[in-house]
């Protein structure tokens, strides 16, 4: 088979890497794809720019199936162009994508059929929006209502912060109309989990629990980042959490799918909450996380191809997902200055490491060197039965690898107990 993938990340070389390592894969193209895709085995980067260029060469290279990584062309409609042209494409149409383009329908969805969630109000004017942080309680959850690259939610202790947050989102447009709309929802205590399933519309299976390191300094502190790192399996999805989200979020959600007759065959990211009155769902994203990716495809043991072929044929009821009886840790290694400003064009360097894969995704091949191009740089990932040894190992290798200017947390999975 021949498969294209869309994207340029982390998410986007493992799935690559992931899919060159089955039989029955003859050749993957990436568009535009990374570094890393580039060395990848049976892996040909492309740059196509739009969805009619993408299209026109998926028909001419007779493309088995087309996967999108990021939520962007999706939310755009990239499924539904390709369905039009009876192209076999793996993820969400426009109306199912809006679960992660708008946060405010998201939330309305939620209510709609009884998913468990946050308390939430939303603001399209700003002066309402002030009034309403006067009367709340702190702390509260301020969220851009579109797409702001894993940086549109702010976590707000007190009122000024508040204030201050909801002027950068819809006073100084600081993500570009994404904060123009805002939901500002109740602070839930709790641990966070990231956890992704399949579904092709009728049936929906989750794969294993993940825990992403959202901040970006040790300890949880520090901006929001696309994610600093990811340990899976998450050691807080005990069965009696597996068992309430399934009962209480994942199984609405396919119920509401059905009901509003949304045409979804792809993955969904759940991120839900963990508290002591129960689990909460905190946002859907509509494709794979990232880089929970980079932790998670490591340990499937079923091909991917599989699960994406049965999926689109409306077949998951008859798979049944097998994984490797082991642990894994992802720590993503960025720039200097991100999440803010950084400078790109650093030259890696990486000595043969001795366990675990590394993953690019903000690096581009140059003149046959990697080289730096986004804030998230490239991670390493390493399982392991028992997971502090894969921790020791993942942190030792880790060392081998440099560009100017690296910084990478320090305490991934610190406080997990093997």
């Amino acid at each position: 088979m021949k498969v294209l993938i869309i994207g340029s990340g982390g998410r986007e070389h493992a799935i690559a890497w992931k899919l060159s390592k089955e039989d029955d894969i003859e050749k993957i193209y990436v568009s535009p794809g990374n570094g890393g895709t580039a060395l990848e085995n049976k892996c040909e980067n492309i740059s196509l720019n739009s969805n009619k260029d993408l299209i026109e060469f998926a028909k001419k290279e007779k493309i088995d199936f087309t996967i999108v990584g990021p939520e962007e062309p999706l939310i755009n409609g990239i499924v539904d162009d390709f369905k039009s042209k009876g192209l076999k494409i793996f993820g969400p149409d426009k109306k199912g994508a809006a679960l992660e383009g708008s946060k405010a329908y998201a939330k309305e969805f939620m209510e709609k059929y009884e998913i468990k969630t946050a308390k939430y109000k939303t603001f399209i004017n700003l002066k309402e929006g002030l009034k309403y942080l006067e009367e709340t309680e702190y702390p509260i959850v301020i969220k851009a209502d579109g797409i702001a690259a894993g940086k549109g939610v702010i976590i707000c202790r007190d009122k000024e912060s508040g204030k201050d947050t909801l002027r950068d989102f819809m006073e100084k447009d600081i993500f570009k109309g994404a904060g123009k709309k805002v939901v500002i929802e109740e602070f839930l205590e709790g641990v966070e989990a990231s956890i992704l399933t399949v579904t092709d519309g009728k049936t929906i299976i989750p794969f294993i629990s993940a825990k992403d390191h959202k901040q970006v300094y040790d300890g949880d502190r520090g901006p929001n980042t696309g994610g600093m790192g990811v340990i899976c399996p998450n050691p807080y999805v005990t069965e009696e959490v597996m068992k309430e989200f399934k009962e209480k979020i994942m199984n609405p959600t396919l119920k509401g799918l059905k009901i509003e007759n949304i045409n979804f065959i792809g993955n969904i990211f759940f991120g839900i909450m963990i508290t002591k009155k129960g689990v909460y769902l905190l946002e859907y994203n509509v494709r794979m996380g990232d880089p929970e990716t980079e932790a998670i495809l490591p340990l499937m043991r079923t091909n991917l191809s599989t699960i994406i072929i049965n999926s689109l044929e409306e077949n998951l009821e008859n798979i049944t997902i097998e994984w490797e009886k082991e642990a894994s840790i992802n720590v993503m290694l960025c720039s200097e200055g991100y999440p803010k400003s950084y400078k790109k064009g650093k030259i890696i360097e990486i000595n043969p490491i001795d366990t675990g894969k590394i993953f690019i995704s903000g690096a581009i091949l140059k003149d046959n060197k990697l080289v730096t191009s986004g804030g998230r740089v490239l991670s390493l990932t390493v399982k392991n039965k028992n997971f502090n040894y894969a921790r020791e190992e993942c942190y030792e290798n880790i060392n081998k690898i440099k560009f100017n200017g690296v910084y990478f947390r320090k305490d991934i999975g610190k406080k997990v107990n093997n």
